[in-house]
């Protein structure tokens, strides 16, 4: 881990960032870790804060307020978002802008993504550099900001040439929208693809990947990792806890009133998620949990981060009290390599 050099801290009613407001001065005295982004200059903290159908879904702005800011007074200091967060899509950002913009913009990393249907028509989805650069100056907009630290391609695109949809990143780029481009969901083939044409097209290089990980999704250890690691980029999974089932939200096998479940997903989709099996096997991570001093949630994370390729991992929250449990993963004692295989023996890797 890469910890924040030592800086005069910031008083709490004094002005950080040009912005003025009650910011914890103890936020950067090495509580949070803070990693760096494969071979750059960009250093995140091991836990983010991303919004998708939380902030601007099924949470509003007065919980968005509330979760932002007590991340930014523990040391999270990067938050993602994508054109398409929020209910309706394009909430998160239009909820969360003004709340951003009450916070140092200078010590924030502001992430969006594009490639999933926004508008009607042919310019409204996939990676064309059309709809790339339009769905850039949309969320700009949206957020209220002059440029965004992170844009990533959202998904592949079976149709437009990855030579177009990755000078259009460029472009961003190189006109100061953006300072850093990633790819989000590439598996490993189309993400040495991209490196590949990066070097050869002389684009600036890829310095982040999104893909999806956790303890029920492990094929980024030999599909992704083995690609990622020699080229110097950074990895922030998402889907950490697996949308809440590494938690103890669902280990009853009930499906809590104010759950993500029962607001958004609806009777099937949750039938196919919480299965029996997964069930089974998060109660049986609960209970290594336990036996460490931790929530499932908080093993979920470490688990995560002990792989050395990690740059942060992405969690997403509804409350307050959730983000506070997620931090403290931070504090997770090393695993015993008998604890790792019982985690190996439950959720096996490929």
């Amino acid at each position: 881990m890469v910890s924040e050099p030592s800086q005069p801290r910031v008083q709490a009613t004094g002005i950080a960032g040009g912005v003025e407001g009650p910011f914890d001065p103890g936020r950067y005295d090495g509580r949070m870790p803070y990693r760096r982004c494969g071979r750059s200059g960009l250093l995140l903290p091991a836990i983010s804060l991303g919004a998708y159908q939380t902030l601007g879904g099924y949470r509003g702005p007065d919980v968005a307020r509330q979760c932002l800011f007590r991340a930014f007074d523990l040391g999270i200091t990067h938050f993602d978002f994508a054109n398409n967060y929020g209910t309706p899509f394009g909430n998160a950002e239009i909820v969360c802008g003004p709340i951003i913009r009450d916070l140092p913009r200078d010590e924030l990393v502001i992430a969006s993504k594009a490639g999933y249907r926004m508008w009607p028509g042919p310019y409204g989805d996939w990676l064309g550099k059309k709809y790339l650069v339009a769905s850039c100056d949309q969320s700009l907009k949206r957020l209220g900001l002059d440029y965004l630290d992170i844009f990533y391609l959202h998904r592949t695109d079976p149709e437009t040439p990855l030579e177009e949809s990755l000078g259009a990143l460029d472009g961003l780029i190189r006109q100061g929208k953006v300072l850093y481009g990633g790819v989000s969901s590439f598996n490993g083939v189309h993400f040495a693809e991209a490196v590949r044409i990066c070097q050869r097209e002389g684009f600036e290089r890829i310095t982040i990947h999104q893909p999806p990980y956790n303890l029920f999704n492990r094929r980024i250890e030999t599909d992704l990792l083995p690609h990622v690691e020699p080229a110097g980029v950074g990895v922030i999974p998402f889907v950490a806890l697996a949308a809440g089932l590494l938690s103890d939200r669902y280990l009853s096998g009930e499906v809590p009133p104010d759950s993500r479940a029962a607001l958004s997903w609806g009777e099937e989709q949750t039938r196919q998620r919480i299965t029996p099996e997964r069930l089974g096997v998060a109660r049986a991570l609960n209970e290594i949990a336990r036996a460490r001093g931790q929530t499932l949630a908080q093993l979920a994370i470490a688990w995560i981060l002990r792989l050395p390729s990690i740059t942060s991992v992405l969690v997403g929250v509804s409350r307050v009290e959730q983000l506070e449990e997620n931090v403290r993963a931070l504090a997770s004692p090393p695993f015993s390599p008998e604890e790792l295989a019982r985690i190996d023996a439950l959720a096996p890797a490929g």
